[in-house]
């Protein structure tokens, strides 16, 4: 029987993640050897509580990893992700605006040959500006990550297990699944469900968040910025060099244009902001390898809840940077 993971990572759900998973196991459990794994990212609420609820009443069905702080869904998912054992992994939200029943579509498009099968929503739920800041990130992946643009980086979808074992070899402390997957392979299907309307709470993603997922993507798998920054500067070479002359040959007439002064100051202004813009992406890129250099780990991991052959309670703490690569336990007493 195929073993199927569903990996959630949780946000302040008290109020979704027990109907979630009761609904996952009602629905799939006969169909195949279920897994549920749910990466609690520090909620706030009594998430924490509920999860641990869940653990105990699903122990041969349900694993609970608890982070030791906020990380970040991505950051969330490559936790999930070293620990399903599933020949597919479904990663999905835990605000029920993606239905458990449409899970089923998935796995009968991956298991057409595909590695990864993305979500497609005919009518997306989401608020004017989640969905302004979606359209910007999918337009901006099919530059950077070469993304087909028919294809929508949701994040409902679902891979098979050479994609779960290439994506957890990444060891940046940023991770962007999306990214690793377009890097790694290109048998990519999508297939269309339903999208609901978020009943509970607000999205966690806020606009820092966003953009630091969207920094994410953009530097962390491409040089794009850079080679950008590096033409727009070749051709305000040309273009200065250009104006040089056309100065050159004016006949001092300045009635009615900018006088001397203030041309050298707006282009000396142009020019040292285009700098400090240049120095900006330059320097996101230095950062980024200075704490890829500084072991920044991509998740912590406090305490994971599990019944799979080993102890139920252990701590559990990951270097992503130790020269071995190698994962770290220690029974907590």
């Amino acid at each position: 029987m195929t073993m199927l993971s569903v990996l959630i990572p949780v946000y302040n759900a008290e109020r979704t993640i027990e109907h979630l998973c009761e609904k996952l196991i009602g629905l799939y459990l006969s169909e195949f050897r279920l897994e549920i794994v749910l990466v609690n990212d520090y909620s706030t609420d009594d998430t924490d509580k509920i999860c641990r609820n869940l653990y105990e009443k699903y122990r041969d069905i349900i694993t609970y990893i608890k982070l030791s702080r906020n990380f970040g869904e991505h950051n969330a998912l490559m936790a999930g992700l070293n620990h399903v054992s599933g020949d597919y992994c479904v990663m999905m939200d835990d605000d029920l605006q993606n239905p458990p029943e449409e899970i089923g579509k998935l796995i009968r498009e991956i298991q057409k040959g595909y590695d990864a099968v993305y979500s497609v929503y005919a009518d997306k739920k989401d608020s004017f500006i989640r969905n302004i800041g979606s359209r910007f990130n999918d337009r901006v992946a099919n530059v950077i990550l070469k993304k087909p643009a028919a294809l929508y980086l949701s994040s409902f979808k679902i891979i098979n297990r050479f994609l779960i074992n290439e994506i957890i070899k990444y060891t940046g402390p940023d991770p962007y699944i999306d990214g690793i997957i377009m890097r790694t392979t290109d048998s990519i299907g999508k297939v269309p469900v339903e999208h609901r309307r978020r009943q509970y709470n607000k999205s966690g993603y806020t606009l820092a968040k966003l953009i630091s997922v969207w920094g994410a993507m953009v530097v962390n798998f491409s040089l794009v910025p850079l080679r950008i920054v590096g033409i727009w500067g070749v051709a305000l070479i040309v273009i200065g060099v250009f104006y040089g002359g056309i100065k050159a040959y004016d006949d001092l007439h300045t009635y009615g244009k900018l006088s001397e002064f203030e041309t050298l100051m707006s282009a000396n202004l142009f020019f040292r902001g285009f700098t400090l813009i240049g120095v900006s992406v330059l320097g996101e890129y230095v950062g980024r390898i200075y704490m890829s250099l500084n072991r920044d780990p991509q998740y912590v991991i406090r305490s994971i809840y599990r019944s799979h052959g080993k102890s139920a309670r252990v701590n559990y703490i990951r270097d992503v940077k130790g020269k071995d690569g190698q994962t770290k336990y220690q029974s907590e007493n």
